[in-house]
């Protein structure tokens, strides 16, 4: 798929696994997405500029690489997002978060808005969008375009899995955002859900169903 990266790390994939079946708990539904959020995030800053510093090691003084410019932003779709989010921060503790409410109209499958946070220099930084779930991409895609409006111009989305629908409405809508993954599933069922996928991450992140 155009636009999309697969982390098929066998950890990844291992993990993963273990998320879709039905009967993970949800303590441990959200260790693992904690867990799995880390390589992910290893992957989505891997080509991250850096420049060379000079430093005092315990025998010498050297010059060694240091991650350039300003700090990221992750920036959560609400509410799955913060599962992504809070795992990514253990990796990039300094990064800022921006905060992008949505939840899904079970009716129309569109995403309604309530909420929006995030810092006022986002032109500065690379801003990585988080949701578990590219489904419809409609969420994915209003985050987005919500994001440049507020001036950010480097964009990149990370997701635990995505439907093909939802990849190509979102290469469509956004071409110059890429797209890192974990897996892209078989579809989208009637209701919007990605089959097989695991559920709804939301619910299965805070068992509220």
């Amino acid at each position: 798929m155009t636009g999309a990266v697969v982390v098929d790390h066998p950890l990844v994939r291992h993990k993963l696994t273990l998320m879709r079946e039905a009967d993970t708990s949800t303590a441990s539904f959200r260790q693992l997405l904690r867990e799995i959020s880390l390589l992910l995030a290893y992957e989505v800053t891997r080509d991250l500029p850096v420049e060379l510093v000079e430093i005092d090691t315990p025998l010498t003084r050297m010059k060694a690489p240091k991650l350039a410019g300003k700090k990221l932003v992750f920036a959560s779709i609400l509410r799955a997002g913060n599962g992504l989010v809070d795992g990514m921060l253990d990796l990039v503790p300094s990064a800022r978060v921006a905060h992008v409410g949505l939840y899904r109209d079970h009716e129309t499958l569109q995403p309604v808005r309530y909420f929006f946070k995030a810092p006022a220099d986002l032109s500065e930084r690379l801003v990585i969008v988080v949701d578990p779930m590219l489904a419809t991409g409609n969420s994915a895609v209003d985050a987005v375009t919500e994001l440049k409006d507020a001036g950010a111009k480097d964009l990149r989305f990370l997701c635990l899995l995505a439907a093909p629908e939802g990849l190509a409405r979102f290469a469509e809508a956004h071409p110059d955002v890429p797209v890192v993954t974990a897996s892209i599933d078989e579809r989208l069922n009637e209701h919007g859900y990605i089959v097989p996928g695991l559920g709804d991450a939301g619910d299965r992140l805070y068992g509220t169903k």
